[in-house]
């Protein structure tokens, strides 16, 4: 089966392609010829992640898959949630955004918090809609060179060292986005 991954972000793609099976061909979207930016104007995580999806199949035809995903912390109301990748502004930057994290949790001692990824698969005409949440807790400061995005300042439940400390492989095991692209797997290999 091959299926587009509309993403451009190269360590999603790595975490996908370590996660899908041999029967699932993961095909880029330079490989189709995307060289525009998707639009991810949603104001919810799987509405862009429908959103992204929708516009792979409608302007290129291919069966695909998107994902969003974002950091929700409990004591921020959530935030910054559909807007993790630009909470402080453009251009993104995962410093940036981290910092701000932790200067918006620097008195709060709440740091409950967790990720969500959904995953919008077009297929065979169908939409379908999986989610994975992982929780957890913010740190007070950076750990761990691994990962992107707010890896460095995660700890999961029930662990000690944070995404930015674990292997590829470890987060994915245990992640939102390895969660997501479980039920995606298993609803491939149902097809």
């Amino acid at each position: 089966m091959k299926l587009v991954f509309a993403s451009k972000n190269p360590n999603k793609i790595k975490e996908i392609q370590l996660l899908a099976p041999s029967i699932i061909q993961i095909i880029s979207l330079e490989d189709i010829g995307c060289t525009e930016e998707i639009p991810e104007t949603a104001s919810t995580i799987e509405g862009n992640a429908i959103l992204k999806a929708n516009y792979i199949s409608e302007k290129y035809g291919y069966p695909c898959f998107a994902d969003d995903s974002g950091l929700e912390v409990e004591v921020l109301n959530g935030e910054p949630g559909v807007y993790s990748a630009r909470y402080a502004g453009e251009p993104k930057s995962d410093d940036n955004n981290i910092n701000k994290l932790l200067l918006n949790l620097k008195d709060k001692t709440n740091k409950k918090a967790n990720f969500k990824t959904v995953i919008c698969l077009n297929l065979n005409g169908e939409q379908h809609l999986f989610t994975g949440i992982i929780y957890g807790k913010i740190t007070d400061k950076k750990v761990g060179e691994n990962g992107f995005g707010y890896d460095p300042v995660f700890i999961a439940d029930g662990y000690t060292k944070t995404f930015g400390e674990l292997s590829t492989e470890e987060k994915s095991s245990i992640s939102h986005r390895g969660q997501a692209v479980k039920k995606l797997v298993t609803f491939c290999k149902k097809l």
